[in-house]
Order: C-alpha cells, then structure tokens, then sequence
C-alpha cells in the first residue's frame, strides 16, 4: 500500500507528500531526518492521508494536492472535518 498524506506544524504550515511507510516517514519529519522543507519546522501531526494500491496512485494524488484546485479540495475537506469534530465536541459538552 502506497499513502499519499498532509502534515501540518503548529505553525499552520502544510506538508503534502507520499510514501510507502506512512508511521515511519512522518516520524522522519520529527526527526528532520530530510533535509528540506520540514526540516526544523515540526513537530509535524498528520490531519489527512489516503491510501493506493499504487505508488503512481499515491504520487499522482500528492500531485493533485499540490495544485490550486487541490488546495481549495484540501482546504473543503479539512474544514469539513474539523467542523464535524467541534459539532461533536460540543454535543459531548452539552450532555
């Protein structure tokens, strides 16, 4: 299985990348083990990842997210997520 993921620092910066090893490469990032972009920039927390039975697949989608349009569909899907869990934060509140 290939992963194609978004990272993002506390900063708010966002990574987007693929990998074969998903666990391994993000600890990879903490460790600023790649020179280059995310080196000194962590701590890295993965917010999305999809998996492909190719590695084509997963490079292809990295690819896409890091286009305009692939931003706007980052930027939609992680707003939906994250309203979904302050809906449901603030059902667990309320009970």
């Amino acid at each position: 299985m290939y992963y194609t993921y978004v990272l993002k620092n506390p900063k708010g910066i966002l990574y987007k990348g693929s990998t074969e090893h998903l666990g391994k490469r993000i600890s990879q990032h903490n460790k600023n083990i790649f020179p280059g972009y995310t080196h000194g920039k962590g701590p890295w927390t993965l917010i999305y990842s999809e998996t492909f039975n190719t590695r084509r697949g997963a490079e292809d989608r990295e690819s896409f997210f890091k286009t305009g349009k692939g931003r706007t569909y980052l930027k939609t899907i992680l707003n939906n997520s994250t309203s979904q869990t302050d809906s449901e934060n603030r059902r667990q509140s309320a009970e």
